[in-house]
């Protein structure tokens, strides 16, 4: 069994030896540990770094698409290196290296396919109070679309198994943590979570600069993965508040007109009948976001018949470069790497 640790990076050429120095290279119940950085179109030398300090595997895209890209690269890149598990962390350090044996156990049990290392955000001391609430109200949103008891949604600590990471497509541009747990309820891939340690603060946050702009940000992302998983539920509910408001300024207008003042108040009476209109609107916007959602699912289902088909042929990782080896030995490549591409079994193993 093969388990390969995944780190996204942009810039990471001081933070990255102290990650790279706390990963295991070996872990009860995996019989190979592998790394693999994402060079997310880095400036410095971070793809230098990782060489010297021992990474097997790197995927270098030519520029900077993000944190969720460089997941998503990540995954398929793991999956086609012939990965059974794979872990993601942060080139930040701020995720205890030691504790990846307990995160990657429940998959090893069989009693779940993605597993999310719990921070215990309210222990952080570097995180503050706004951020702690912020966190707790955002997690309980997200556990609420996607039906899983997950208590910190927003951790990037995580390990997957081969068919949840067959699974996982994120198309936010942002960040993956809340869409990849929001998809996994939705396709009933068995999800758990486990409390991990965090490491002490590196540096600031590169995704939220201030709390103003977390709180945008993240609360643009909740929108729009209810949006696109939950359209009946967010949408009916936005016509039911329209409604609501139109029936008490409808109201309003009925009680001055039974008091004899009713044409002092015809504009509550349009503005009701506006608002019922929006409603409208919004239960018809519920009804095709529901359809478009459907569609959707049908659409993952067959980008994840896809990846199973390009592990069947052997299809190379896009923009995938050895990373450090032996002296002597020839550069790796998916095939030589004993990936999906050189194991006869993996491809008789693949059901179309």
């Amino acid at each position: 069994m093969k388990l390969i640790i995944q780190i996204p990076c942009f810039d990471e050429e001081q933070t990255l030896p102290d990650t790279l120095r706390d990963l295991p290279r070996e872990v009860a119940g995996i019989d190979t540990v592998e790394w693999l950085v994402i060079d997310d179109g880095s400036t410095d030398r971070t793809v230098e770094v990782a060489r010297a300090g021992g990474v097997d595997h790197i995927v270098r895209l030519t520029n900077n698409r993000g944190l969720a890209a460089g997941f998503q690269a990540g995954l398929d890149a793991c999956l086609k290196l012939g990965a059974d598990v794979i872990v993601n962390t942060d080139a930040d350090n701020q995720y205890v290296g030691a504790d990846i044996p307990k995160l990657v156990a429940p998959i090893l049990e069989g009693t779940a396919d993605m597993v999310v290392g719990d921070r215990e955000t309210d222990r952080i001391e570097h995180f503050s109070p706004v951020k702690k609430l912020l966190q707790r109200w955002g997690s309980a949103v997200v556990r609420r679309a996607s039906d899983t008891n997950v208590p910190d949604t927003t951790s990037g600590f995580r390990a997957y198994n081969r068919e949840a990471a067959l699974q996982i497509q994120v198309v936010s541009k942002f960040t993956y943590t809340l869409e990849s747990i929001i998809q996994a309820g939705k396709m009933l891939v068995a999800v758990d979570h486990v409390p991990i340690r965090t490491n002490a603060k590196t540096r600031e946050s590169r995704l939220f600069p201030s709390t103003a702009t977390y709180v945008r940000r993240n609360g643009v992302s909740i929108f729009r993965i209810y949006a696109l998983y939950e359209p009946l539920r967010l949408f009916m509910a936005a016509a039911a508040v329209a409604a609501a408001i139109g029936a008490v300024i409808w109201a309003r207008f009925l009680w001055f007109f039974l008091h004899g003042e009713g044409e002092g108040n015809i504009q509550s009476l349009i503005l009701g009948s506006t608002l019922f209109i929006v409603a409208v609107q919004f239960v018809a916007l519920g009804i095709l976001g529901d359809v478009l959602a459907g569609s959707r699912v049908l659409q993952q289902r067959i980008l994840e018949r896809v990846r199973r088909v390009e592990l069947h042929l052997g299809v190379r990782p896009s923009h995938y470069e050895p990373g450090a080896r032996p002296t002597g030995q020839p550069p790796t490549t998916g095939a030589q790497s004993g990936g999906a591409t050189g194991k006869t079994e993996d491809r008789e193993a693949v059901k179309l």
